[in-house]
């Protein structure tokens, strides 16, 4: 297996296969109920012949899901994050399994999907939202487990611990834009790339102005017009924090500086990122939106799984346009690169207050443009971080503590302020 040209591999590299299997490979999928997970789910099931999943995880608030994932796909472990949960999967684990057959193993607590992710497996799915996902994806690095990353916030905001960890091959990209790459540079080394161009559909608000923005809803927010994600995710790609975060990602699986990272407004969602080359060409990963092309990626690599998402009908016409980003009205792509460059702490930072003011927007306390609005301000308190290369778990949760309080701060007066 020869890797790309330059030396360090990236983390994501498609020349290598890390620990390749034969036969069914044991998974295990963390944010099972959730939309990457549930989708992941569908998948194993149509292929039991490569697939078979030992061990689940979610967050608890979806517990009957859960018992119906346990025992259609006869987990050894299932794992909750809240406690509290675990009378009601339990109740919910015996309906599904009848009397007198063994329930899976029950574990519960904020360290439950790490323990799982360091178990014995082939494959860790980490389908976690947030930054939560950080624990967990360091777990399974270390433990040696092929890691299929769809939580890119445990990437942005513990890149250097990930990079730290990482084998070359051992991180295959989810993200449908990052598995989109993935795919298009295995078509020359790492010294062929000219750049790397990001799609956006643009979310719900494409073509849009800063000031027309001001006063859209919570509902007009999560009516994205092609994906359909959770609420963070949803909201993340109304503000284009989304494509901020995966400009980071992008810099980070690939090695390639921000400067040479594009993003284009492409509202059919058909393309879902490109690789200019530097004789001029550029190839194009192209599908249909459906997240179980690049899971199948992230699952099966180096093997296509045959079926795992819909083609396209070649027989019938369609127009794919292509925009430039509108970087008045949607400026957390440029403050992502910023906090990007910054590195360390900052892109942590970035990430915690964007999460608390997503809260904010979603409860009715900030509106939309103060989302943004109130994430600059934090990210320009915290200044340049001094922690350099040397950066720890401990740093990156001191550093979002304090971007969360700041952030509610901020939003708290900004609220109080309109209201006077």
């Amino acid at each position: 297996m020869g890797g790309m040209s330059d030396s360090p591999a990236p983390l994501a590299d498609p020349h290598i296969v890390f620990d390749a299997a034969e036969g069914p490979r044991d998974l295990v999928i963390l944010g099972s109920t959730g939309s990457i997970g549930t989708q992941a789910i569908d998948l194993v099931l149509r292929n039991p012949d490569r697939f078979r999943v030992i061990a689940l995880s979610a967050a608890g608030g979806r517990v009957a899901l859960l018992a119906e994932q346990a025992r259609r796909l006869r987990v050894r472990t299932v794992a909750v994050a809240v406690p509290d949960a675990v009378p009601a999967l339990r109740e919910a684990l015996r309906e599904q399994y009848g009397t007198g057959e063994p329930l899976p193993e029950i574990l519960a607590g904020p360290e439950a999907a790490t323990q799982l992710a360091a178990g014995d497996c082939h494959t860790v799915l980490n389908g976690i939202t947030g930054s939560i996902g950080l624990a967990p994806t360091l777990a399974a690095l270390e433990a040696g487990r092929t890691l299929a990353l769809a939580n890119k916030e445990s990437l942005i905001v513990g890149g250097p611990l990930v990079k730290a960890l990482a084998e070359p091959g051992q991180i295959i990209p989810v993200d449908s834009e990052h598995a989109a790459l993935f795919q298009a540079l295995a078509a020359g080394t790492r010294a062929d790339v000219r750049k790397l161009v990001v799609t956006a559909s643009g979310g719900p608000f494409r073509g849009r102005t800063k000031s027309e923005l001001a006063n859209v809803t919570r509902e007009q927010a999560l009516a994205h017009p092609t994906w359909a994600m959770g609420p963070v995710i949803t909201i993340n790609s109304a503000t284009l924090v989304n494509k901020g975060l995966e400009v980071i990602e992008a810099h980070l699986l690939y090695d390639i500086p921000f400067d040479r990272i594009e993003v284009v407004v492409h509202p059919q969602s058909y393309v879902h990122s490109m690789v200019e080359f530097t004789d001029g060409s550029t190839l194009a990963q192209a599908t249909p939106p459906d997240m179980r092309g690049p899971i199948a990626i992230g699952l099966g690599w180096p093997q296509r799984i045959p079926d795992a998402a819909p083609a396209f009908d070649w027989s019938k016409a369609s127009s794919w346009e292509f925009f430039p980003l509108d970087d008045d009205a949607f400026p957390s792509v440029g403050l992502a690169r910023h906090v990007g460059t910054l590195g360390a702490t900052a892109p942590a930072v970035f990430n915690a207050a964007n999460e608390e003011c997503v809260d904010a927007f979603l409860a009715g306390r900030l509106p939309f443009n103060g989302i943004m609005d109130t994430v600059t301000a934090v990210v320009a308190e915290h200044g340049t971080p001094t922690t350099g290369t040397s950066l720890t778990v401990a740093d990156v949760l001191e550093a979002e503590t304090w971007a969360r309080a700041r952030a509610r701060e901020l939003s708290a007066k900004a609220t109080a302020e309109a209201r006077a």
